[in-house]
C-alpha cells in the first residue's frame, strides 16, 4: 500500500528534505510503507546536482537551498502542488528511466482531466503546453510553457523528491532563476491558462490517475 499525506500550510523544506530521507531510509528496511506527500513550500529556489551558477539570476530574492536531487534550478512556493514520491524501486523493476517516464506520464494524464495537453520535449526536461494564444516563435514554432517540473533522487533503490505542477503561483517568482537551465521558454499555470483548478481539484486527479499509471 501507499500511504497519501497532505500537509495544510507551508512546509519549511529543511523540515520536507529531512522526512523525505528519514522515510525513504524506513522503506529500504522493510519498516514503512511507500508514500506520496502532497504540499506547498513557501518561496524558495533549489539546486539540483547539474545546477550552473549564472542561471540563478537573482540570489538574494528568496533562500537557496542545494539539494542533492537531479536537475538544475526550480522554484517552489505557494499556489504550486508538490507531489513528493518515496517508492521502492525494487519492487518497481529498478529501472530508473521507465521510472522517470511514468512519473511524466502522470503528470501529462493529470493535466488531462482539466482538458491540458502537456507533452514532453526532447532535451527539455518536465511536462510543457502549447500557447497557440501567444505569437510564434522567430523559427515559426509555436511558444511553449513548462508547467510541471520533474527531479528525483534515489537512496538504495527508494525514490524521493518528485514532481511539481503549477495551480497558481506567483509567476514571476521563476524570474530570479533560469528554471530547470532552459532559456527562451517560459512558465504558465493551470489559473494562468484560464482553468479555475483549486489545489484539492489537482490532488484528487493526481490520486486518481497515480493507480492508473502506477497500477496501484
Amino acid at each position: 500500500m501507499v500511504e497519501w499525506i497532505t500537509s495544510d500550510g507551508l512546509v519549511p523544506y529543511d523540515e520536507a528534505v529531512a522526512f523525505m530521507e528519514d522515510r525513504a531510509e524506513a522503506i529500504a528496511e522493510g519498516r514503512a510503507e511507500e508514500a506520496i506527500w502532497l504540499l506547498e513550500h513557501p518561496p524558495l529556489y533549489t539546486a539540483g546536482t547539474s545546477a550552473r551558477r549564472e542561471d540563478l539570476t537573482d540570489p538574494d530574492r528568496f533562500p537557496v537551498h542545494e539539494t542533492r536531487r537531479g536537475g538544475q534550478y526550480t522554484y517552489h512556493g505557494p499556489g504550486q502542488r508538490v507531489a513528493y514520491v518515496m517508492l521502492d524501486l525494487t519492487r518497481r523493476g529498478r529501472d530508473v528511466r521507465r521510472f522517470v517516464q511514468m512519473l511524466e506520464h502522470w503528470v501529462i494524464a493529470t493535466l488531462d482531466e482539466f482538458n491540458v495537453k502537456g507533452e514532453i520535449r526532447e532535451g527539455r526536461v518536465g511536462v510543457w503546453v502549447a500557447r497557440e494564444d501567444r505569437p510564434r516563435n522567430p523559427d515559426g514554432s509555436v511558444a511553449e510553457d513548462k508547467i510541471a517540473a520533474i527531479g528525483i533522487r534515489l537512496r538504495r533503490w527508494v525514490s524521493f523528491h518528485g514532481i511539481s505542477i503549477n495551480v497558481e503561483p506567483e509567476l514571476d517568482h521563476f524570474d530570479g532563476i533560469v528554471p530547470c537551465g532552459i532559456r527562451d521558454h517560459g512558465v504558465t499555470s493551470l489559473v494562468d491558462l484560464g482553468l479555475p483548478v483549486t489545489m484539492d481539484d489537482l490532488d484528487v486527479a493526481l490520486r486518481r490517475n497515480f493507480g492508473r499509471i502506477f497500477g496501484e
